[in-house]
Parts: C-alpha cells; sequence; structure tokens
C-alpha cells in the first residue's frame, strides 16, 4: 500500500476515524485540514437503508442550497422560439435545438446541466446514452424538464444540486466551497440532508438515514453525529 504523503498525514493527524462529531465541529474539523492551493469543495457522503436495485426503493430528487455551491454552473437548455428567448434572457450559457443536438452528438457538451421543454424530450431521448451516464440527461423528476424555463435556469445557477443514490445505497454530493463560512456549510449540509429525507422512498424499510460522513476534496473524511443534523 502506498504511504501517504506529509500532507496527507499531516491532515488526517488529530482525526479520530470512528468518533461521530457534532455538525459544527466536523465542519470546523474539515475547513481546518483543507491545505490545498485551491478553494476545495466540502463532500458530503450519506449511507442510506435502500436497496437501489429496486424501484420502490430508488433515492433521486434536487437540493437548492440556500447559499449556493460556489461554482460557477453552465447551463445548456433545449428549446424552440419564446422558450428559447426565455432561457437565453434567464442566463443559459447554451441554447438551441437540432443545432444543439448534432453539437452534442459530436462530442462536445460544454455544460454542466441540461434543461428541456417537454416538447423537446423527442430529440433529447436521441442523446440518451451520451448525457445518461454523464447524469446530465433531462428528468421532470428533479425540474430538468418543464416549461418554467426561468426557474429552473435560475435553479441551476444559483445552487440547486441533483443527487442520486448508487448501488451500495450511497448518496453524495458537493455542497459548498470551505471558504465559505461556519454556518453557511453547515446550512447548506442541513438543507441536502433533508432533500434526501423527503426523498424517502415508500420500499425503503427500517433505519432510512444510517451514516453522515464529509470532507473537502483533497482531505480527509470525518463521521458527522446524524442527531446534530436532524435535530
Amino acid at each position: 500500500m502506498a504511504k501517504a504523503g506529509k500532507r496527507i498525514r499531516a491532515a488526517r493527524e488529530g482525526v479520530d476515524i470512528n468518533k461521530l462529531y457534532p455538525l459544527d465541529e466536523a465542519v470546523a474539523l474539515i475547513k481546518s485540514r483543507a491545505s490545498a492551493k485551491f478553494d476545495e469543495t466540502l463532500e458530503i457522503a450519506m449511507n442510506l437503508g435502500v436497496d437501489p436495485r429496486h424501484a420502490d426503493q430508488m433515492v433521486r430528487g434536487v437540493c437548492n442550497l440556500p447559499n449556493g455551491t460556489g461554482r460557477t454552473v453552465r447551463v445548456a437548455v433545449f428549446a424552440r422560439g419564446a422558450k428559447a428567448d426565455e432561457a437565453k434572457a434567464a442566463g443559459a450559457d447554451i441554447v438551441g435545438a437540432e443545432d444543439l443536438l448534432e453539437t452534442v452528438q459530436g462530442g462536445t457538451i460544454d455544460f454542466d446541466r441540461c434543461i428541456a421543454t417537454p416538447d423537446m424530450m423527442g430529440l433529447v431521448g436521441r442523446l440518451g446514452k451520451v448525457l445518461g451516464p454523464r447524469g446530465l440527461m433531462p428528468n421532470p423528476r428533479v425540474g430538468t424538464v418543464t416549461m418554467n424555463v426561468t426557474q429552473a435556469v435560475k435553479d441551476a445557477k444559483g445552487g440547486a444540486v441533483e443527487f442520486r443514490v448508487e448501488k451500495a445505497g450511497i448518496v453524495h454530493g458537493g455542497i459548498g466551497k470551505v471558504s465559505f463560512g461556519d454556518d453557511k456549510l453547515a446550512e447548506n449540509l442541513r438543507a441536502f440532508v433533508d432533500a434526501v429525507v423527503k426523498a424517502k422512498p415508500a420500499g425503503a424499510k427500517g433505519t432510512y438515514l444510517k451514516g453522515i460522513a464529509v470532507s473537502s476534496t483533497m482531505g480527509p473524511g470525518v463521521k458527522v453525529d446524524v442527531a446534530t443534523v436532524t435535530a
């Protein structure tokens, strides 16, 4: 096993991997150990008591972080006519129809979020094999297939974070930058957890929220006391 570097060893020092830290203490601990030369993202991972192989245990949704993500999000919108004009006015970076389809099919994907009006889904559906694996396929369940493109674009630009449970029952996402104030990061974290809890599927049995851990992009992970988040 490769030996951890000096920076990693220093970041891990004083972190008890078995301890459940109160939320505020966990956030402060992660921030104090974010030593990369860029503004690291605070990452959250949640262990859920679901088996996503069963359709009635799938967890998926979107969370509008109250303090944003700290990222510049590039938004593409599939729309025509008045809705295309509406998307441009709302601040979408790329707007198109057949032309945008050809661009994506050609291998150019210069966006982080994709939105479409319902009438465009016949067209966008052809891109399923391209956008799907990247998590970019528009979906009405997370508000990216909608006639209200203005709100969808503003949400995407303002801090909307999509989440989807993985095979092992884990949901993860970036919930802000370590340069944010402790209170803003804690508020974002609570909002994300609340959104995942509200997305609890009907088929989930037993304990739904089993554990929470946070880390910075290049830092160590810290377990969080669930009770201090959901209280």
